[in-house]
């Protein structure tokens, strides 16, 4: 089950805020709040409230486990600018950006593996069963084999061109 949050108008800029957002995604709900925790950047508090604001609407509205909770995506978005002015040189006016940022998180919960896994390991046997996989593996290794040779072959001369002379 998807959990989702967002924060708008946060008044860091998108480049800013997408450093820190790029270190959880796919981290586990501890892990991304150990990973704030010690971060220094500015923006990894507004993050980590957002953060605590989704694990706690995951655990009161839907009664999902914290311990089982994971970031599926996190987004920055480029929220409006705010526009401000400095005087320059000769009467010109150099306009300054104030640039915002809106984030978006989605949370979700890890499925058993237990369950899939068997399905899948049934399934992968039969599969090798009908093929006959192990004859193909030892194509693919001689193949290999003869691909690492060549390469040795080639390389070999180069290196003989480029050493010194010991004097």
């Amino acid at each position: 089950m998807e959990v989702k949050a967002s924060l708008k108008y946060l008044k860091i800029s998108p480049r800013k805020t997408r450093l820190v957002t790029g270190l959880l995604k796919g981290l586990s709900v501890q892990e991304a709040e150990a990973q704030l925790m010690y971060n220094k950047k500015r923006s990894s508090e507004s993050i980590m409230k957002l953060l605590k604001s989704v694990v706690n609407d995951a655990e009161n509205n839907f009664h999902l486990n914290k311990d089982n909770l994971f970031i599926k995506s996190i987004r920055v978005d480029e929220g409006p600018a705010l526009k401000r002015y400095r005087p320059r040189a000769r009467g010109a006016v150099y306009t300054i950006k104030k640039r915002t940022s809106h984030i978006s998180i989605v949370l979700d919960e890890i499925t058993s593996l237990k369950k899939e896994g068997k399905k899948t390991e049934t399934k992968i046997k039969k599969e090798e069963q009908k093929m006959n996989l192990p004859k193909e593996r030892k194509v693919k290794k001689t193949f290999q084999k003869k691909e690492e040779e060549k390469i040795t072959k080639k390389v070999l001369p180069k290196q003989r061109i480029f050493r010194r002379k010991v004097i």
